[in-house]
């Protein structure tokens, strides 16, 4: 390790209430509790700090809002008898662990497969049968009329009072800042949050460069619809600029043409042309609020999912330095020193980490976005299978992107190819611990199980991993050629034959999480916001 390896960081307090028969104390022990929002203000004006008050009111509505969509009434959990299970009820907004969908609160089944956006006793044929259209936009809710029967509500007309207080504090921005891309940009969101049509200002938002700070708002991730993978939920992140980063990141924004055409599939599955405008941009997060905060915490984003506007403008990526970090200091280094061999422990790299993040949201705005064979977009033709194979696409394509630059010397070049890989295995196993419930976790188990049949990886005598470089090369390549092509074909049943293959946590993986779970790592982060 050349840089910044650090002593296995020690988790005693955390091992030590492994074994209290609270099984809810446990399930919460295995998020670290992180600090985020502590930066220093400096360089920001009086106007600009009114701003970020403003966006954090914003961020505490959104939260109402995600609440209503993940579970119903949140003073519901408030009486619940323990104070393990209160806090694991805010970790994930319900009763439900978000890692296996279970209910660790008595009296509640396990989650809904599609939240709260259908009637719990909808079916299937119910749905089918509902000839209002709009009931495929990301942006309504089924609800049953006075009869019984279904009907189609607007997100705007169904969250009209939270909308309508966002919308003042959104204006309240706009008349404090001082740059005119960000009035236009926080305008324009509150025409679309009214309307639930952003293209506008997710156009605005492309073109808002200039801020030292950024609100990312709105219903964006359909993961909480695991029925249909229609439905977005609402969500709100405050970050501000890392200048000295994004500076360093700004000279890859041009090259995601090239990237696009260095996919590894045939020609006609790269034909999307991405916008001229991309960015990538590096932030401190400030908040979470709603979606983003629930579970498992993203470290970076590339939005906006809107294929039109991806065409006309492009994406932005946004890198969340300080969770980036916190996540690998606490959990993908300590994992590593674990259960890779000695030799191999020198790749864990926080800097290669952060590139393998950087690329793979770059990748979200590659591939095809509507498929090559009549199928429509490639959201309509995988349905629930298409968030998974979204997530495989980023975790490989990402990786593959990271090597292919590092081959010509044109990312840090501190950081080598060994480096890339043994923090990306590193970071598979780790992300499997996410389980099947969600897209993220079952992309992560997918894309383990085919590296290692592949033979990019297996075990030494000792039952350390021991990492074959050149096979995992190879490996990558091949699963992103096999994501691209589903998604370019839209084959549902393949996709969804695939997941099945791959989709299964295996001995080796229960080992692996067992030996964490000893060790006290921690599964993932929950955030105390002192912003």
């Amino acid at each position: 390790m050349k840089r910044i390896i650090l002593p296995l960081i020690c988790l005693a307090a955390l091992s030590a209430c492994q074994g209290q028969p609270d099984s809810v104390q446990s399930k919460l022990n295995a998020y670290a509790t992180v600090e985020i929002g502590a930066q220093s203000f400096s360089g920001i004006s009086d106007n600009g700090k009114q701003v970020l008050d403003y966006y954090k009111l914003v961020s505490s509505e959104v939260d109402n809002i995600y609440w209503d969509q993940s579970f119903g009434d949140k003073a519901a959990l408030s009486k619940l008898p323990t104070n393990a299970q209160r806090v694991f009820a805010l970790v994930n907004y319900g009763p439900w662990d978000r890692l296996d969908g279970s209910s660790f609160v008595e009296g509640y089944p396990e989650r809904p497969l599609g939240a709260n956006f259908y009637p719990a006793d909808m079916t299937d044929a119910e749905f089918e049968a509902l000839e209002d259209p709009d009931k495929l936009s990301p942006y309504t809710l089924i609800r049953r009329a006075s009869d019984g029967s279904l009907k189609v509500v607007w997100y705007h007309d169904a969250y009209k009072e939270s909308i309508d207080r966002i919308a003042n504090y959104l204006h309240a921005a706009a008349d404090y800042t001082i740059l005119p891309s960000v009035r236009t940009y926080l305008l324009k969101k509150i025409d679309a949050l009214r309307s639930d049509d952003y293209y506008q200002s997710d156009l605005a938002w492309i073109e808002m460069n200039d801020s030292k700070m950024d609100l990312i708002i709105g219903p964006s991730t359909t993961k909480d619809d695991r029925r249909y993978g229609i439905k977005a939920s609402y969500e709100a992140y405050a970050l501000l600029k890392n200048l000295q980063l994004s500076s360093v990141l700004s000279e890859y924004s041009a090259m995601i043409p090239e990237l696009q055409r260095a996919l590894p599939c045939p020609e006609e599955y790269k034909a999307f042309v991405p916008g001229t405008e991309s960015n990538i941009f590096a932030f401190e997060a400030l908040s979470y609020a709603g979606a983003c905060n629930a579970g498992i915490k993203k470290i970076a984003l590339n939005l906006p999912y809107d294929p039109k506007v991806q065409a006309e403008k492009g994406t932005r990526t946004a890198l969340l330095n300080n969770v980036i970090r916190e996540k690998f200091f606490k959990i993908i280094l300590p994992a590593g020193r674990l259960l890779l061999e000695r030799e191999q422990q020198q790749g864990l790299d926080v800097d290669a980490f952060f590139w393998n993040i950087a690329f793979r949201e770059v990748a979200h705005g590659l591939g095809v976005k509507q498929t090559v064979n009549g199928k429509g977009s490639v959201q309509e033709a995988l349905g629930s299978e298409a968030l998974t194979l979204e997530e495989i696409k980023g975790d490989v394509v990402g990786v593959f992107l990271n090597l292919y630059l590092i081959r010509q010397g044109r990312v840090d070049r501190l950081v080598s190819r060994e480096d890339a890989i043994t923090t990306f295995i590193t970071g598979l196993i780790r992300s499997s611990r996410f389980g099947n419930a969600e897209a993220l976790g079952r992309a992560n188990i997918i894309c383990y199980n085919y590296l290692k049949e592949q033979g990019a990886f297996a075990h030494n005598a000792s039952g350390l991993y021991h990492i074959d470089y050149d096979k995992a090369e190879a490996a990558i390549a091949s699963l992103a050629s096999e994501v691209l092509t589903l998604q370019a074909t839209g084959d549902r049943e393949g996709a969804a034959a695939f997941s099945a293959k791959y989709g299964t946590v295996g001995e080796s993986l229960s080992q692996d999480f067992a030996a964490m779970q000893r060790a006290g790592i921690p599964t993932d982060v929950r955030f105390q916001f002192v912003w």
